[in-house]
């Protein structure tokens, strides 16, 4: 449970309708399997101690003793076992039968949920047999059991020792109604919703099922096993799939193959949950009391989960190309879109970009090409300047002059060699002193011509630098690090490589593509310092560290706001297979260090299109003090071991 992850299990066992004895061997042998693979809460399909499919045979007294029976029998044999089980199961309360889901942990039966929607259509006529439950709850004597248990819908189930677990209980057709009992579960700070189920197979019916577990675990920003009735269910008029899922805040974290009964296992990372509910202030949770529930408590045993779920190296990057398409394609209206208002309001109709011949200003010359475009402003009033310097290398240089040619704008070519010679002059700078001075200077001295060449033409300078510079602060105050407007302000560097790619794939224009793809094969560097012959001598990624790391460390850190030692984690995790546990951890320290140090860059950055859920814009995604310290992070992160074990 160490950083707040709950291994979670949907299961579909295998039944025989109306043989309780035999689909109680079947449930508990799944159990002991959850056991051996320390599952936390185990999740089974609606009425499946009876099977769902017994039709009038719920009206018989034989099947339903029967029934309290293997209840009592499984409720007997998780003493000793912390894992909490909810089964689906029927309960018979005062002349009436409730389908119900039966909640027990360690050898007690905690509490009875019944179903609150009961649907009446021709397939599930369940009206004819069970009762609609209620929210008030009750205390309820059941057959096998010397004790009262908590019977209605206004149950939640609250670990003790992990205080924000909350567990809520649905059942089927709950989640299919217009206002979901989960959903004032969440309100009441259920953090995961599990759902009983028994949802027949028709054509198509799949892909709904799956769209609403996710949105539903979207809407609550919570955790959401379903459990679905499988083979071994009457097939007189229905056939019945066993499609479970694992969801978590929208995405389906694991889901079963329709067809196959089985058990699928995965990680709700409830620390997530909980850190995205913070953030999101119209998510108003109150305490389970005060929402009309009462909580039952339980308890987990201490102890590490090991996570088996994907962990995505490159989170801001679509995995599936289809997908990455349409997201590169959406990324490029956002920062055209923004560049276009911002001309119009201005009333510029000129614009000023550096040209240095890597991404970063490649894909601003596209975005702005793209904004001039939906301006309906001919390119030619886009003034592309390339500077060369001490560190200009032929390859950037010609692709510069290749790709301003190709997409239509003035080409400007201005030396800056000499007049930056001047100024080490004017300042006493020794020109063989390759310092941060020697640097910045020319880095300052671009920025003054573009600025100036702005004033020259009215026109509006376009900004190059992307997100994962301004995390690390890799940018020259009030040089590369200044503009009149940030097209990429808010793209990590893991992103301009895809939308870079993107374009070159979908331009029609030959030489343009093999531009564009030159540019995407050329190592990331400023060009400060001199060339080594002929080639760049000064790259990023070992000055800083791989851009692939930062990326993933800004990224938890900004979305989720996890600590050090659970991202150090996680890290370790995606990266097993490039990196050493050493190299990340290196890497991580640096991250901090250098983004707690340059948060005064980010103070007075210029404005700039939000595209995702990560931005830095001081003025609403990063209100941070620019002299906060960075010890706290600093301490947590110097706490974890640098071994393996313990993943």
């Amino acid at each position: 449970m160490r950083h707040g992850y709950i291994k979670a299990a949907a299961i579909t066992p295998d039944i025989k309708v109306a043989d309780c004895c035999y689909n109680r061997r079947s449930i508990q042998k799944e159990i002991d399997k959850c056991i051996k693979e320390k599952v936390k809460i185990a999740v089974f399909p609606e009425l499946c101690i009876t099977g769902y499919t017994c039709g009038d045979l719920f009206l018989q007294d034989t099947l339903i003793q029967s029934a309290l029976d293997e209840l009592a029998a499984l409720v007997k044999a998780s003493e000793g076992s912390d894992i909490l089980c909810i089964v689906g199961a029927a309960v018979p309360v005062s002349a009436r039968l409730y389908n119900a889901a039966a909640v027990f942990q360690n050898g007690r039966l905690l509490g009875i949920v019944p179903k609150t929607h009961i649907p009446n259509y021709s397939e599930f006529y369940e009206q004819r047999h069970f009762e609609k439950g209620k929210r008030a709850v009750s205390e309820i004597d059941i057959k096998g059991f010397d004790y009262a248990v908590p019977f209605g819908t206004g149950l939640l189930f609250q670990c003790e020792n992990v205080k924000d677990l909350i567990v809520g209980v649905e059942i089927c057709e709950d989640v299919w109604a217009p206002m979901p009992p989960s959903g004032s579960q969440a309100l009441a700070g259920a953090l995961i919703i599990a759902n009983i189920s028994a949802s027949d197979e028709t054509t198509g019916k799949d892909t709904y099922r799956k769209e609403l577990i996710k949105n539903q675990s979207a809407r609550l920003i919570a955790g959401y096993i379903y459990a679905d009735a499988g083979e071994g269910e009457s097939s007189t008029d229905l056939v019945f799939a066993g499609h479970n899922m694992i969801a978590e805040n929208g995405v389906c974290i694991a889901e079963s193959e329709r067809f196959k009964n089985g058990c699928i296992i995965s990680e709700i990372d409830i620390g997530r949950l909980i850190s995205e509910r913070r953030r999101i202030r119209s998510f108003d949770v109150v305490l389970p009391e005060q929402a009309g529930y009462r909580t039952v408590k339980f308890k987990f045993n201490e102890e590490d989960t090991k996570i088996t779920r994907y962990i995505d190296p490159a989170p801001f990057v679509p995995g599936v190309k289809s997908d990455r398409d349409k997201r590169c394609n959406e990324i490029l209206n956002i920062q055209a879109m923004g560049l276009k208002k911002r001309l119009v309001h201005t009333g510029c109709r000129n614009a000023v970009v550096g040209i240095s011949g890597g991404l970063d200003s490649t894909l601003a010359l596209l975005v702005t090409a793209k904004a001039f475009d939906y301006a309906g402003i001919p390119r030619e009033n886009i003034c592309a300047v390339t500077m060369p310097c001490f560190g200009t290398t032929d390859r950037t240089y010609n692709n510069a002059v290749s790709l301003i040619k190709r997409i239509g704008a003035e080409f400007r070519e201005i030396d800056i060699k000499e007049s930056v010679r001047v100024h080490f002059a004017d300042i006493g700078q020794d020109e063989a002193a390759h310092d941060v001075t020697y640097e910045n200077s020319q880095a300052r001295e671009r920025t003054q011509i573009l600025m100036d060449i702005a004033n020259m033409n009215n026109a509006l300078v376009v900004g190059t630098g992307d997100m994962s510079e301004l995390a690390l602060g890799w940018a020259t105050y009030n040089g590369d690090h200044m503009s009149m407007y940030g097209v990429n302000s808010s793209v990590p560097k893991t992103l301009v490589r895809y939308l870079v790619l993107y374009y070159a794939e979908t331009s029609d224009d030959n030489e343009l593509k093999e531009v564009l793809t030159d540019i995407l094969d050329t190592p990331v560097s400023p060009e400060l310092l001199p060339a080594s012959h002929g080639e760049i001598s000064q790259k990023t990624e070992d000055i800083v560290g791989p851009y692939e790391l930062h990326d993933f460390f800004l990224y938890y850190v900004m979305r989720f706001g996890f600590m050090p030692s659970k991202i150090y984690r996680l890290a370790k995790l995606a990266f097993a297979d490039a990196y050493d546990d050493e190299t990340i951890y290196k890497w991580l320290n640096v991250f901090y260090k250098r983004f707690f140090a340059q948060q005064f860059k980010r103070s007075c950055l210029p404005d700039g299109p939000k595209v995702g859920s990560v931005a830095l814009s001081p003025r609403g995604d990063l209100r941070m003090p620019s002299d906060a310290s960075v010890s706290l992070w600093i301490k947590d992160l110097e706490s974890v071991n640098l071994q393996k074990p313990g993943l």
